[in-house]
């Protein structure tokens, strides 16, 4: 990910309210502007612009892979695109 990819998430207009991105170990967490609450984490895969897709699961206190049938890798923009439209990322707040 790039400046500008962390530009595009922190501008993203999310209807739950901004959000702002942390880089943490292998990847880069979102983090509700107004709670501190953990959003979801975008980790890189080394293939140009794509990022698996993690969500916070509240009963494993852990990230956890989004989508049905366990890694979802995405463009940066689908990931935004996905978190906005998925409560799962928001059930945190």
């Amino acid at each position: 990910m790039t400046g500008e990819d962390i530009k595009l998430i922190e501008s993203f207009k999310f209807r739950h309210g901004s959000v702002f991105v942390e880089r943490r170990n292998r990847g880069y967490t979102l983090i509700h502007g107004r709670t501190g609450a953990p959003i979801a984490r975008l980790r890189p895969n080394g293939q140009g612009r794509l990022v698996e897709l993690l969500y916070w699961s509240l009963p494993k206190r852990a990230w956890a892979p989004f989508g049905p049938f366990g890694k979802t890798v995405v463009p940066v923009e689908g990931a935004l695109q996905i978190i906005a439209a998925n409560s799962i990322f928001w059930a945190v707040l």
